[in-house]
């Protein structure tokens, strides 16, 4: 399978275009590449497609966010490579008229794949849903099943809407579904509002569900999150949203994802942030010891003379990168703690060191403050 182009590549725009260049720019590939324009040229309906899938993702502010933070991962299951032309122009048409004047623009029912008018495909509706995941989760990956209830199929009349299954040519249409404008090489499409498009209707409703051919009901589904997501990204699980009326295309279901707090780490990106405690003498003579990580403990050496502030880094201990081999950095903050009472004889100690000159504070330019350090740290 070939790498998916970027969404501004694919609409030759810069990436801080504004909404109203996005739009001329897909406008225009519309235009070039639109299948009445090039009946036959399978190169030109894939480009349709990726223009329409670019558009679909540009035009959305929170698509564009994520796109712009995570690529196609933060845009997952955005794809209309092996779609339809009928699932493009059911999916964008109001975009398209939007485009080009109004109307149904180009959906030509006749004018794909042959065999005269073809019955209009409903889609259902898209369900959201959230998902709480601990650093764990995240840094392995996790299959998890949940109940959704939502619209599926009729089992009554297998999702047809009709009680008996027999239909009759829709009497305002003449059963054409449609009306047909043309000028030059494009295509304007008015739907029947009798058949809603069909050119049949149905002589007896179903009773269950009112000839709609979906009722209310639910489906356990099993969700396989990847490794490397992070809080606020959305995932799309194809046609596992509501059922389509009348055996029409399932919407999808949009996966986002809530990152719960840890006990021990704070993520910044791929990387995890622990803040070691360590005593007075550790810092001063030096030390070793076991700091924990997601996947069990790593052992690391505290140098003597260690300041409170200092930074540790521990390479491929942080969280990995969605759809990626990188993995993040384990950021260890270093704190020297300071007991708050003293006994008499610690006082006595502590009183002798006071009047060590080695102990007395002489910073030198390489000791910088914490505030620099936490500047560095996030810069």
């Amino acid at each position: 399978m070939a790498e998916k182009r970027d969404y501004y590549e694919v609409l030759e725009v810069s990436k801080n275009a504004t909404a109203d260049e996005i739009k001329k720019a897909y406008r225009k590939k519309a235009l070039q590449y639109h299948p009445d324009r090039n009946p036959g040229d399978k190169e030109a309906e894939e480009k349709f497609k990726e223009a329409a899938e670019a558009y679909g993702v540009l035009s959305d502010e929170n698509k564009r966010a994520r796109y712009d933070r995570y690529g196609h991962a933060g845009v997952n299951g955005q794809d209309f490579s092996g779609a339809s032309m009928n699932d493009i122009f059911s999916q964008f048409g109001d975009i398209l008229g939007d485009l080009f004047g109004g109307g149904n623009f180009g959906f030509n029912f006749g004018g794909f794949g042959g065999g005269g008018p073809q019955r209009p495909v409903y889609r259902g509706s898209n369900l959201r849903l959230r998902v709480k995941l601990t650093l764990e989760e995240i840094a392995t990956g996790v299959k998890k099943k949940v109940k959704v209830n939502k619209y599926v199929p009729c089992q009554k009349c297998n999702g047809s809407g009709s009680e008996d299954g027999a239909m009759e040519t829709c009497s305002a249409c003449g059963g054409k579904g449609q009306r047909v404008m043309r000028s030059g090489f494009f295509t304007q499409v008015t739907t029947c509002s009798a058949c809603g498009g069909e050119g049949k209707v149905i002589k007896k409703k179903c009773t269950a569900c009112n000839g709609d051919g979906i009722v209310k009901g639910e489906e356990v589904i099993e969700l396989d999150i990847p490794a490397g997501v992070a809080d606020g990204m959305q995932l799309s699980v194809r046609g596992k949203g509501n059922a389509g009326a009348r055996n029409g295309v399932a919407g999808d279901l949009l996966i986002l994802i809530e990152e719960e707090k840890h006990k021990d780490f704070e993520r910044d990106g791929n990387d995890l942030i622990y803040n070691l405690f360590i005593s007075v003498p550790q810092a001063a003579l030096g030390c070793n010891v076991d700091v924990p990580c997601l996947n069990g403990t790593v052992s690391i050496k505290i140098p003597a003379g260690t300041q409170s502030g200092d930074i540790i880094r521990v390479k491929g201990k942080g969280l990995p990168e969605i759809n990626s081999y990188r993995v993040g950095e384990l950021v260890i903050n270093v704190n020297v703690w300071t007991p708050k009472k003293l006994s008499k004889e610690e006082e006595k100690i502590m009183q002798s060191l006071l009047e060590s000159e080695n102990f007395k504070p002489k910073p030198t330019a390489n000791d910088k403050s914490v505030f620099d350090k936490i500047r560095d740290f996030f810069s």
